[in-house]
């Protein structure tokens, strides 16, 4: 499966920046959806964030993916990767 990954760099309430990829199916470009995975995803955490807009989160490329994560993006439609202080 060849998936689009959309870099996010969000704001945390105590001014660290938060940095995760949201992994989408490379036909999925409703940029709206996509935001709205980020914020689904941002709502688990125990800490609040700033906004989830096109200026946090930009398409950066597509690429194939293992099993597992090709396995949640068709039962959930999205994966995130955390990257940096999303915990």
């Amino acid at each position: 499966m060849k998936i689009a990954v959309w870099d996010t760099y969000v704001e945390r309430e105590d001014g660290i920046t938060m940095h995760f990829d949201i992994l989408v199916p490379k036909e999925l470009t409703d940029e709206g959806r996509i935001f709205s995975y980020g914020q689904q995803y941002l709502e688990t955490k125990t800490f609040n964030t700033g906004a989830l807009t096109s200026n946090e989160c930009r398409f950066c490329h597509i690429q194939s993916v293992q099993t597992e994560v090709e396995d949640e993006i068709r039962t959930k439609g999205y994966f995130i990767v955390e990257m940096e202080n999303c915990s």
